[in-house]
């Protein structure tokens, strides 16, 4: 066994028993309920920087997209490539099971036909049969005055309804403002806006594109996007951890 292999093992123990230490019922419920839900404490002070430290060091990315450049807003991102970080694939991993049930409740309540396999791998190889194979977790980095515009991480014709993103930074400390924010358009009613409050290695599941909610008359759907404020000073990294691949 290599040395990469152990500590991938290893990596991937210790994503299962964090995320099995969170209190899934309440996750589920908040999630159902307002579009969202926070898993705290997710990753430890020391983890948190040393996924940040990587931001610089492009041999662990694919891209780098400079959001000013395509209208995205301000503030900058890298794209992991594969290999990903044993780390974000051993909890790529290990919430994707967790998060599948949801979603198949989820499009079974919307009349939706698709339903997603138990395990992440067998949801990556429907994406990568459907030319959809470039991964997509990401580094985020935001400066003074940095926003991110309200947006849908689709990627493709086959995405996953819902992902994570954990805060890196201390908020009051690393940087101010930078809120993690969810719009919520509902029919023929006005939006509704969420701002999630988090701290560092704070966790955030949310909806990608839409969710079912109960009306009087049966569920209906909901669009939503997801963004951040403007930053009012210092820096702030996150990384986000999409479970769709990308074409």
């Amino acid at each position: 066994m290599t040395i990469h292999s152990l500590t991938a093992k290893r990596a991937n123990q210790f994503a299962e028993s964090r995320v099995e230490a969170q209190n899934w019922r309440a996750l589920v419920s908040d999630v159902n309920a307002h579009g969202c839900a926070v898993m705290p404490s997710l990753l430890s002070a020391e983890e948190c920087a040393h996924i940040a430290a990587l931001y610089p060091h492009e041999e662990h990315f694919r891209s780098h997209v400079v959001m000013a450049r395509h209208g995205f807003g301000k503030g900058e991102y890298r794209y992991f490539r594969y290999p990903l970080p044993d780390l974000i694939d051993g909890l790529r991993t290990a919430l994707y099971p967790r998060l599948a049930t949801v979603a198949n409740d989820w499009n079974e309540k919307m009349g939706v036909a698709l339903r997603y396999p138990a395990e992440h791998t067998a949801f990556l190889k429907r994406c990568h049969d459907e030319g959809q194979t470039r991964p997509t977790p990401l580094l985020l980095q935001y400066g003074p005055g940095d926003f991110n515009c309200l947006h849908q991480d689709l990627y493709g014709d086959l995405a996953f309804p819902l992902q994570v993103a954990i805060l890196l930074s201390q908020p009051g400390e690393d940087f101010t403002g930078g809120e993690f924010v969810l719009t919520e358009q509902r029919p023929r009613m006005q939006s509704r806006a969420e701002v999630v409050p988090l701290t560092r290695g704070d966790a955030v599941i949310f909806a990608v594109h839409n969710r079912p909610v109960q009306g009087t008359k049966g569920n209906y759907r909901v669009n939503l996007r997801h963004g951040v404020s403007r930053l009012r000073s210092g820096r702030r990294h996150t990384v986000g951890i999409i479970f769709h691949d990308a074409k």
